[in-house]
């Protein structure tokens, strides 16, 4: 298993391989500009790490790899039509920076090439990735959808939360693992429970996510802190709030989530201090441990040598460490 940083840059000189001028260009040239914005590439990396964690050299699960961040940048280019957003990492989003029909067409095409990378493989793997990548694919367009719905309803429970962050988020993270496991051709126990790891690992993540948009320090955090209180987005710190509450609190924040304010403070610090005073915050940071606990436990039934689980373990509390 080697340094994150070898998987990476192995990844990028890849990418930027495949990232080429194709006609017609007012089609393939948004593909290329999302594709080069950069970001952590986590699920590529992860992709690798897994095939070689089982034995195969990571270099032949590249375009599995590939597959998956075109694929996560595609689901990108069109939650940012969905959002309205002006900025995906600092730059323009491609419907703002062409139009939208450009960013619908160009998404499109990203997710066609995302399903021809896999005819480099042998049948029987192609198969099986192919398999995966639809199931997938359709849990993440559900998971959006339950996102979506969530926006307008005012009883969302926390086993439905739960659930749309494992469809929007962690189910293409334990895909990116089981991708390298197939390609490994490791036996089908060992890829569900590589999926088994990255799923939970992708829960945490994403509950972190949530607790250090709150609580985070905006030097560190790359993101505006405060964001989903200001979107009235209902996270799992809201939701644990809401049922931990008394009814005058509980009346304060549902009041709170129903205010579209320019002046984001003051909202933010009320938010925050509920949050707290209710038991939220420790609740949600009990449960990103939880999570993150339930990956390491399932990696004990594991064929792998136990230098590769330690890996696995390191890799994933170096994931969760971020600063609070």
């Amino acid at each position: 298993m080697q340094q994150v940083s070898i998987y990476q840059e192995a990844f990028v000189s890849y990418l930027n391989n495949f990232i080429k001028p194709r006609e017609p260009e007012s089609l393939y040239n948004p593909i290329n500009y999302i594709l080069k914005l950069g970001g952590k590439r986590l699920r590529p990396v992860l992709t690798l790490m897994t095939a070689e964690i089982f034995n195969c050299d990571y270099k032949k699960a590249l375009d599995a790899a590939l597959s998956i961040e075109v694929f996560h940048n595609f689901s990108l280019v069109h939650d940012d039509i969905m959002d309205d957003a002006p900025l995906r990492r600092g730059e323009e989003t491609v419907h703002e920076k062409w139009d939208l029909n450009t960013g619908i067409l160009s998404g499109d095409a990203m997710l066609i090439m995302a399903y021809q990378l896999f005819e480099n493989y042998s049948p029987d793997v192609f198969q099986a990735l192919a398999r995966l990548f639809s199931k997938t694919a359709l849990e993440v367009c559900e998971g959006q959808q339950f996102d979506v719905d969530f926006e307008t309803r005012d009883n969302v429970t926390i086993p439905e939360y739960l659930k749309m962050i494992e469809y929007k988020t962690a189910v293409l993270v334990g895909a990116a693992m089981k991708m390298g496991a197939i390609v490994a051709q490791a036996t089908k126990e060992d890829q569900d429970i590589i999926y088994e790891f990255g799923k939970n690992l992708g829960i945490a993540f994403q509950l972190q996510d949530d607790y250090l948009d709150v609580f985070g320090d905006p030097k560190t955090f790359g993101k505006q802190v405060g964001g989903d209180i200001i979107e009235n987005k209902k996270t799992y710190l809201y939701l644990k709030a809401v049922e931990f509450s008394e009814a005058d609190k509980k009346t304060e924040l549902q009041h709170l989530y129903s205010l579209n304010t320019t002046d984001h403070s003051e909202k933010i610090k009320t938010a925050k201090q509920i949050f707290v005073s209710s038991g939220s915050a420790e609740a949600t940071k009990k449960a990103i441990e939880v999570y993150t606990n339930k990956a390491f436990t399932v990696l004990d039934h594991l064929n792998v040598s136990e230098k590769n689980k330690l890996g696995l373990i390191a890799f994933g509390k170096q994931l969760m460490g971020r600063n609070v």
